[in-house]
């Protein structure tokens, strides 16, 4: 059966178990064209362009027109640029500049200006919500304060870079609701300092960020474990915000949500666009915010509390991670241009370009959401209702204790803010609720937060 129509099926027979007199939408169809747009060929073009720079080091030439990382940010932008001008100035294309000064910063031997470049497609109804795309500019050898020798950093993070600006030509040709930022962060090798600036930016202008999609090599399929996989890759996602108060600590001691934070929620959403629109590609959930003892350029969008996952490849190759070039006993190191696949990175980039597009579509997420039902046979929900004038209704999600992802949903429609799900005990689950739009998108799902009141 073709994958479009079985999603169907299954979305509403066995995913959906509908109310009396409501229907759920539809998948959005247009995901399925978005999801098969990105182009191993442009990728391509931009990966060899950017190792072409010879070294993206944070510390490298910035005067020269065709070395080091000044010229690959002017390049990126003149991407943005191109890109906005061909869908009529529909991006705000900028740099972000910041001195991170030597004191203090063992990777920064002099005072350096750490500088982003970002394009911001403004949302029609929702400007100050947004859902962002990021890839790393900078590269780097086996010395992290080598700033002079070839660093070609295909892979880490060429790869990452050129699908954020495949991204932004493919859904720069659509509007939608809310905004979407696709973005090139610098210093990430030196300490993260492009996504320190960004996220502090965000917090002191008060965005409202849905999630941030960190993409940090999406290449490699050939793993130094010997294993070739061009069918899975992973979300790395932490469990809960690091900024949470003492009483959300304790609320969630005695009512749940140990791993059902905003990232978790949305490393689910990005696995669950990848069943419905991917076939021979499956999301691997980590439970971790990065890789054992490592770190991305999430991490500082999670540290001011904002949710962001790092998309990356399932087999690394650390031959091809942060090496002089050369060759030892046979082995060749380096992350050249040889060690990408540019069909797989266009399967990655497709999956970015769904949830953004998804998120970007859909209604905003249930606020005010509570829980109650202690002691009795039934679990109810209570949340704010929406205004948003897309709304269709929401969905209700509920899971083991122990399962990574929703089991279980039943519809209902706009005008619900109260269910009461018969039968389903409150000690055996835990339990969410997401909006659904007219055209079929999801929300991120919302963890209820606070109990309903038992005397109003």
């Amino acid at each position: 059966m073709d994958k479009s129509i079985l999603a169907l099926v299954i979305i509403l027979t066995t995913n959906f178990l509908a109310a009396q007199d409501a229907t759920p939408p539809v998948l959005n169809p247009l995901m399925y064209k978005i999801a098969e747009a990105a182009s191993p060929a442009r990728l391509e073009a931009d990966i060899r362009t950017l190792v072409n720079f010879g070294t993206r080091h944070t510390l490298s030439d910035t005067l020269s027109e065709t070395r080091g990382i000044g010229a690959a940010r002017r390049w990126i932008k003149a991407s943005f640029d191109k890109i906005s001008t061909d869908c009529d100035d529909c991006l705000q294309v900028e740099y972000q500049r910041t001195l991170v000064p030597a004191a203090d910063n063992r990777r920064i031997p002099e005072d350096t200006w750490v500088v982003n470049v970002m394009a911001i497609q403004k949302g029609t109804r929702y400007p100050n919500r947004y859902v962002i795309m990021s890839g790393d500019i900078d590269s780097r050898v086996s010395d992290p304060l080598n700033g002079t020798d070839d660093s070609p950093g295909a892979n880490d993070n060429a790869s990452g870079m050129a699908g954020v600006i495949e991204a932004a030509r493919v859904l720069s040709k659509y509007e939608f609701p809310v905004s979407i930022i696709y973005v090139g962060l610098s210093g990430e090798e030196q300490g993260l300092f492009g996504g320190q600036h960004l996220a502090q930016k965000a917090l002191d202008e008060g965005w409202e960020i849905l999630g941030v999609l960190n993409n940090d090599m999406i290449g490699n399929i050939e793993g130094i474990d010997g294993v070739i996989d061009n069918t899975t890759f992973r979300v790395f996602s932490e469990p809960t915000p690091p900024n949470e108060t003492e009483q959300e600590r304790i609320w969630r001691r005695f009512y749940g949500g140990e791993v059902d934070g905003p990232s978790r929620q949305l490393a689910r959403y990005i696995d669950k666009m990848t069943e419905q629109f991917f076939t021979n590609l499956d999301a691997i959930m980590i439970y971790r915010l990065d890789r054992f003892g490592r770190g991305g350029h999430h991490r500082p969008f999670n540290d001011l509390g904002f949710p962001g996952v790092r998309i990356m490849e399932t087999h690394e190759n650390y031959n091809r991670q942060h090496q002089d070039l050369r060759t030892e006993d046979g082995i060749a190191y380096g992350d050249v241009i040889e060690g990408v696949n540019f069909e797989y990175a266009a399967k990655l980039t497709g999956v970015n370009m769904v949830t953004l597009a998804s998120l970007a579509s859909a209604p905003p997420a249930p606020e005010g959401l509570m829980i109650g039902g202690a002691v009795q046979p039934s679990t109810l929900l209570e949340w704010n209702a929406s205004e948003d004038p897309d709304l269709a209704g929401y969905v209700v999600y509920w899971r083991d204790t122990t399962a990574p992802q929703w089991q279980h949903a039943r519809y209902f429609p706009a005008n619900t803010t109260a269910v009461e799900l018969t039968g389903i005990v409150i000690d055996n689950y835990l339990f969410g609720v997401a909006s659904i739009g007219k055209n079929g998108d999801q929300s991120l799902v919302s963890y209820p937060r606070t109990l309903i009141p038992r005397r109003r």
